[in-house]
């Protein structure tokens, strides 16, 4: 098993990583480019998922992990929510909704995992080491 040392070395991260490329990618382009709110919220939403990752992992401790691990995953859900609201008035294909989708489905599953793990855990991180 690898060491991870830092909050980029988690595979969780760097698959939110490349959700959140796909989703500035798609909101870059046509109509949903310039509707600045709901492009925002999805902006907004898919960053959340890899900023509180990394934040929870910088804390240090499982406990706390897990508090940002679940807002990651709240995330999650509601970039799924914005991208059925993008594709409902046209802004994207059923496709670009669908590949969204499933990626964010992708890192919610992988969150839960994590979760799991640091809750079944006997380390409590380096912060109580």
């Amino acid at each position: 098993m690898t060491t991870v040392r830092r909050f980029e070395d988690l595979e969780v991260w760097q698959k939110a990583r490349e959700l959140n490329k796909t989703v500035y990618a798609v909101s870059n382009v046509g109509v949903f480019a310039r509707d600045f709110k709901l492009r925002g919220q999805a902006r907004d939403a898919s960053v959340s998922v890899m900023g509180n990752i990394a934040e929870g992992f910088e804390r240090g401790g499982n406990r706390e992990f897990v508090q940002f691990l679940s807002i990651a995953k709240g995330s999650c859900g509601e970039l799924r929510s914005h991208v059925v609201a993008a594709m409902d008035v046209g802004y994207i294909t059923q496709q670009q909704h669908q590949q969204i989708s499933d990626k964010a489905i992708e890192v919610s599953r992988m969150i839960s995992g994590l979760i799991g793990h640091l809750s079944r855990s006997a380390m409590r991180g380096s912060k109580y080491s």
